[in-house]
């Protein structure tokens, strides 16, 4: 697929990055990088490797991450990642509407802060956990004051609950194997031609990884994202049908 102009930016700004992390012996950060962006860097990770790069956005299963340049054994010194966690809580939760990600998203925005500063939005019994790049958090926790019709409290926390068992559910489907395009055009309930065109498009990522390959077959623990769909984690196969067809669990 033809390189956008969007992505040769990019890479020119990873380049730099590493560079500069290279030649002045110090750690450098990108913004938050989506699934996508992340992509553009493993495209040119081989480029790069004179320098190690480490993702990161603050929990193990976010997808938006801050890629850091240089580690410890390189530059002989430790340096975190400038990334503060913030909960967002409604004042009344008896009263409060049921927010949902769109609505912590939206809310941010129409303060005029720019996506690339916000890393992954978790909700846990209607109270929203944001991982954003620090120089942002005061202002966020200052100016957010209302979700919704739902007046809200900011704040910045050292610990979250655990967000890998928010909301998941398993659930048992029917293919002919373990192909991907099958697998997601069950799970996500589409024609084999409206799954296609998601690889078309570049949607479909493995792992945080851009697939572009429709007929891989799935492995245990795979975590498959569909942007615009969600995502879901590949648990392998329970059985067969009697008529040859396989069950397999995918968790949601």
């Amino acid at each position: 697929m033809r390189e956008t102009k969007e992505d040769e930016l990019l890479k020119r700004r990873l380049r730099e990055l590493a560079d500069k992390c290279y030649k002045n012996n110090m750690y450098t950060f990108t913004d938050f990088l989506s699934l996508a962006d992340l992509s553009v860097y493993y495209d040119i990770e081989r480029e790069l490797n004179f320098v190690e790069a480490t993702p990161w956005g603050g929990n193990e299963i976010c997808e938006r991450k801050i890629l850091r340049f240089g580690s410890e054994k390189q530059l002989g010194f430790s340096e975190d990642f400038p990334i503060t966690t913030l909960c967002i809580k409604p004042l009344m939760q008896k009263f409060a509407d049921n927010l949902s990600h769109r609505d912590i998203l939206g809310s941010l925005m129409n303060l005029g802060i720019e996506r690339e500063v916000l890393g992954d939005i978790f909700l846990v019994d209607n109270v929203a956990y944001l991982f954003c790049l620090h120089n942002m958090a005061h202002y966020i926790c200052q100016s957010l004051t209302r979700v919704r019709h739902t007046t809200v409290m900011c704040s910045i926390v050292e610990e979250i609950p655990s967000l890998d068992a928010t909301d998941k559910t398993e659930k048992l489907i029917q293919v002919n194997s373990e192909r991907l395009d099958g697998v997601i055009a069950k799970v996500c309930n589409l024609s084999r031609s409206q799954c296609a065109l998601l690889f078309t498009q570049r949607k479909v990522f493995i792992n945080g990884r851009l697939c572009e390959n429709s007929s891989r077959t799935l492995k245990e623990k795979d975590i498959v994202t569909v942007r615009g769909f969600g995502r879901f984690t590949y648990l392998g196969i329970s059985g067969t049908t009697k008529k040859g067809k396989l069950n397999i669990v995918v968790e949601m």
